[in-house]
């Protein structure tokens, strides 16, 4: 297949996983926005910078969905930058949480202290699993803080949300 209809194929995916978490938060009270980058007004917002500051400015969780809606760009990247843009960088550390499945082999290990994000203990490059490069280095560039959690273990969702210290915490 070529790889930019792969590459939309899988911002598509985003929208419908975005669609299912609104779903989700709002069956508990939270009231959710998703903005995606690309365009399909039957079913979310558009992605524009200044509604989706306002909605954040009303209380509402923002799910943006489908990357930067160009191929060749992962999905990672544009929310990390889009957090730079609104300065929530200065938010006291406050970490970009990234819920996925994770798969632990034989040898892996959860870490209990934050770690740098140039390094892991071993003197080895650090990147999360599944994290791009270009987001992970925006991210270490810019002071923002990477908190990687299993978003599939009941409960961590909430969990990452209010602060609570699970997951690996890349600084």
């Amino acid at each position: 297949m070529d790889r930019a209809t792969s590459d939309i194929m899988g911002m598509l995916g985003t929208v419908i996983n975005a669609l299912a978490l609104q779903d989700a938060l709002e069956r508990v009270g939270c009231e959710t926005r998703v903005l995606s980058a690309i365009h399909m007004a039957e079913v979310c917002e558009p992605y524009i910078r200044r509604r989706a500051i306002r909605h954040l400015e009303k209380g509402r969780v923002v799910v943006f969905a489908a990357g930067m809606g160009n191929p060749y760009f992962t999905t990672d990247t544009p929310p990390r930058c889009g957090r730079r843009d609104r300065g929530e960088r200065d938010l006291e550390g406050d970490p970009f949480r990234s819920g996925r499945r994770i798969q632990r082999g034989p040898s892996a290990r959860r870490e209990r202290h934050p770690l740098r994000g140039d390094r892991v203990p071993g003197g080895r490059q650090s990147r999360p699993a599944g994290h791009d490069h270009t987001a992970v280095t925006f991210c270490r560039d810019n002071a923002i803080p990477i908190l990687v959690f299993d978003i599939m273990r009941e409960g961590n969702i909430r969990a990452a949300l209010v602060g609570e210290r699970i997951g690996t915490l890349i600084r």
